[in-house]
């Protein structure tokens, strides 16, 4: 009995689909290949995505090579979570040894790092669940009108509020994700003309005028594309209040807190394993706008790091994705540590 593409309703065990490695992206732009490229488009080229099977419930279909790389675009902002839920539902497949790469390009603090940078999350922090009023009605005192749920004011994490959503920030696993960093660490990311005049532009910054490179850093996830100086400051405070102190706001997006919350419900039935997860994220543009320049006017510039990111993506993923597959007799059943 054919449903929706599957062969039954239970696979057997022995023709189960075990990826190795699995890249997710957040979009493409026109095809996957040969055309002006998004996030997943340097991945079916460079690593040989040629295979194609259809999923029911992901828009595009799943692209894999015969080394055990697979790779599909999520779609944007936290409704990615749907799609990858749909993935890890399909009973074609088996996830529960398979690492998940996590990459995409996103707004740069450029108190961290300048545009083609390039952050591994030690942890992943939802931004959108808070309350919020309109500044300009805030008490005198405020820096913003964003409060979380059940607080009072600000930066104040409410005390018998065991009904407020959680979590609100998820710990990825400090092995692997060290064990990504020292691998990738010294690359050297090229840059076009515009992103190094760009990154000039950010003076009394100095890791943002600075050449990019390749950082530990905290991914901010919100369905809102919020930009500028004081909601910049919000992330950072954010980020600290629930992490608990340990996090640093580096780059935002609009999905790494929805797949987050993904794959911790199909951890908990089985489908995958949250300890083999990692998220890349790259700088294509600066969260907060230049000195002298209006948020409003930076928030709809065109993206001057757009295409350095995209490399370092790939270079900084690719070389993980590699080491993963080429140490795969050991992974399989142990995950790395640097």
């Amino acid at each position: 009995m054919i449903l929706g593409g599957w062969v039954g309703s239970v696979a057997w065990a022995s023709d189960l689909i075990r990826p190795k490695v699995v890249v997710v992206a957040t979009f493409e732009i026109g095809a996957d290949t040969g055309d002006k490229p998004g996030e997943f488009q340097f991945w079916v080229e460079r690593a040989k995505l040629t295979n194609s099977i259809v999923v029911p419930g992901v828009d595009r279909p799943l692209r894999h090579n015969d080394a055990g790389v697979y790779g599909f675009v999520s779609g944007t902002t936290v409704r990615s979570a749907v799609q990858v839920m749909a993935l890890l539902a399909d009973p074609r497949f088996d996830f529960s040894k398979s690492y998940w790469l996590v990459n995409g390009i996103a707004g740069v603090d450029p108190e961290n790092a300048s545009v083609g940078s390039a952050a591994w999350a030690r942890w992943v922090v939802d931004g959108d669940i808070a309350y919020e009023i309109d500044p300009r009605e805030a008490p005198a005192g405020w820096p913003y009108g964003i409060v979380p749920i059940g607080g009072k004011k600000p930066n104040e994490i409410p005390k018998n509020a065991d009904w407020a959503p959680k979590p609100m920030a998820w710990k990825l696993d400090p092995a692997l994700v060290d064990w990504a960093f020292s691998l990738t660490k010294d690359i050297t990311i090229p840059e076009t003309d515009g992103a190094r005049k760009h990154r000039a532009e950010f003076v009394g910054f100095e890791k943002g005028s600075a050449p990019p490179k390749v950082i530990l850093g905290e991914s901010l996830g919100s369905c809102r594309y919020w930009h500028g100086t004081a909601m910049t400051r919000w992330a950072n405070d954010w980020t600290r209040l629930h992490t608990q102190g340990e996090g640093d706001f580096v780059m935002t997006n609009m999905e790494d807190h929805g797949i987050c919350t993904a794959m911790e419900r199909m951890a908990k039935l089985g489908k995958v394993d949250f300890q083999r997860l990692l998220f890349l994220r790259t700088g294509s543009n600066y969260c907060t706008p230049r000195p002298g320049q209006r948020s409003s006017e930076s928030m709809t510039e065109e993206y001057s790091g757009m295409e350095p990111a995209l490399e370092s993506a790939w270079l900084a993923g690719s070389k993980v994705m590699d080491a993963l597959v080429d140490g795969w007799a050991t992974f399989e059943k142990t995950p790395p540590k640097p």
